[in-house]
């Protein structure tokens, strides 16, 4: 056997960290851990986990970010109403969750302490916020598409904020709720008419033409779990975390065949990131598996940890107030616009009433 690059060797010991990381958190709970156990779990020093990982909290993350997106998942259904598949998504939430006969610590109780880290800080605290607001953008738009008509991201918000408050109580007193009841509850939802319509249309300047090349480079789609063809003809906003409620703008400012992608940056990618991949792969993994795939929303979501996808949409640097959006057609950017209403502008450039109908 050859020997390792040195990109390959970084890659094996990130590996060997993270299954390390996720040994210890189970054994001892997150507060518990100690970087240094952690370290000689993996057979590696101190200073080789902190040059993968700024700190155990990135390193927590990261494990529950892995173990979200690989979860195994049951094949998608053929068709369900929306009562049906809210039922479904509801059920597929509460398995994940610990039972009271578990451990205390142990692989079930793993994510027990994610909250009071997502709390320890206001940055972790307002990207949490615009996640969970573009999880309830994704679950509601697969929503219209077995309840038409009208927006249901309000009806969304609702069913999330059952689900989640199930999950707390499932760490803080667990045993206290019945989870047939709350797959119940969810199902009620489906048929809760909350009013509220789309979001006001910004007042913004129209987007301005451009003529750039585009050469997007490989990406995964989080939505669906499969390559997303970024190269055809479509919208695209690089949305920093604090931004992302934008994405309902996208969605809704977009003609009705065109491919629309939020792609998610953050200034802080080294802890950032990992904590969006949880949350984005936590209901999007619920998705796949309880919504027939002719459900599935529009949106294309797509992680760009190390920027690279931003770099080619002419962003050189991007923090977690980034908004900015471009029109790709015939691989070219023929438009682009930043600021806030950036999505909006750029998914209505060019576009005519007539689009918008077809």
């Amino acid at each position: 056997m050859g020997r390792l690059t040195r990109a390959q060797t970084q890659e094996l010991n990130r590996a060997k960290v993270l299954s390390a990381a996720r040994d210890e958190f189970a054994d001892r709970g997150f507060r518990e851990a100690r970087i240094d156990d952690i370290a000689d779990r993996a057979g590696l020093t101190r200073g080789a986990v902190y040059s993968n990982f700024p700190g155990k909290r990135a390193l927590y993350f990261a494990v529950l970010a892995g173990l979200a997106e690989h979860a195994p998942h049951a094949p998608p259904v053929q068709d369900r109403t929306a009562r049906e598949a809210l039922a479904a998504f509801a059920r597929a939430w509460v398995a994940r969750l610990p039972l009271s006969t578990d451990e205390h610590h142990g692989a079930a109780r793993l994510g027990m302490d994610l909250m009071p880290e997502v709390l320890a800080e206001r940055r972790t605290r307002l990207a949490y916020a615009q996640l969970l607001k573009l999880d309830a953008i994704l679950l509601g738009l697969a929503l219209e598409r077995l309840r038409p008509p009208g927006p249901l991201v309000r009806l969304a918000e609702a069913v999330l904020t059952t689900l989640h408050g199930v999950s707390q109580l499932a760490a803080a007193a667990p045993g206290f709720t019945d989870p047939f009841d709350v797959v119940s509850v969810c199902e009620q939802l489906a048929g809760l008419d909350l009013g509220g319509g789309l979001p006001l249309t910004p007042d913004v300047p129209p987007a301005r033409a451009a003529d750039e090349p585009w050469s997007p480079p490989a990406a995964i789609d989080a939505v669906r779990g499969t390559a997303a063809d970024l190269a055809g003809d479509g919208v695209l906003a690089v949305l920093g975390l604090h931004r992302l409620e934008a994405a309902e703008e996208l969605v809704r400012a977009a003609p009705p065949a065109a491919s629309v992608t939020a792609v998610l940056v953050t200034g802080s990618p080294d802890e950032l990131a990992p904590l969006a991949r949880l949350v984005v792969a936590e209901v999007c993994g619920c998705l796949r598996q309880t919504f027939p795939s002719y459900a599935w929303p529009r949106l294309r979501v797509v992680h760009d940890a190390s920027g690279e996808l931003a770099a080619a949409a002419g962003l050189p640097a991007v923090g977690d107030a980034t908004e900015v959006a471009v029109r790709v057609e015939a691989g070219r950017i023929v438009a682009r616009a930043d600021g806030r209403g950036a999505c909006h502008a750029a998914a209505t450039s060019g576009v005519t009433t007539r689009d918008h109908h077809t």
